[in-house]
């Protein structure tokens, strides 16, 4: 009706603005997978997590036993690549991100370094006590820094990673 258009309050005519824009916008988002305006170009698709991290082994047998039997990991993906390795995946107990036992070709090199991977715990002291007693290798013992408490631990390639607590 028309002549109601001029006894609305100013009030209502910006509350529909704000809604007509507002519904407009999610429904170009949607249309274009789009989270928001306030983060152009963003999309659901894209990176939200690590999946694994890759550890260069020498012997892909004996890195399996190692990371199942003393670490308790869990086996996701044992296949064939068709050549000398296997696509070796494997995921941590009550963690998203997993880890891989592949050398690329080129990166033997790598074997038995630093990681750049810090497993997580609750006990740093408990966690080295247990992993000891099962044989597992640690350079040194758990260190208390101000930030926290640390061990580096080793896998049967020398392989070194940080332990520590949240």
């Amino acid at each position: 009706m028309p002549h109601q258009v001029a006894h609305q309050d100013i009030h209502d005519i910006v509350v529909y603005r704000y809604h007509f824009q507002h519904y407009s916008m999610i429904h170009y988002c949607k249309q274009y997978g789009i989270d928001g305006p306030a983060v152009p170009g963003y999309s659901r698709s894209m990176i939200k997590a690590i999946k694994f991290a890759s550890v260069p082994v020498s012997d892909q047998d004996r890195a399996l036993a190692f990371y199942t039997e003393k670490l308790g990991f869990r086996i996701l993906t044992d296949q064939s690549m068709g050549g000398k390795q296997r696509w070796i995946e494997l995921s941590i107990p009550g963690a998203e991100t997993g880890l891989v036992l592949f050398t690329p070709d080129g990166h033997e090199n790598r074997i038995g370094t630093f990681t750049a991977i810090s497993f997580q715990c609750d006990d740093v002291q408990r966690t080295y006590d247990e992993l000891s007693a099962r044989g597992v290798e640690f350079k040194g013992l758990p260190a208390k820094q101000d930030w926290g408490t640390f061990v580096i631990m080793l896998d049967p390639d020398g392989n070194q990673f940080v332990v520590s607590a949240r």
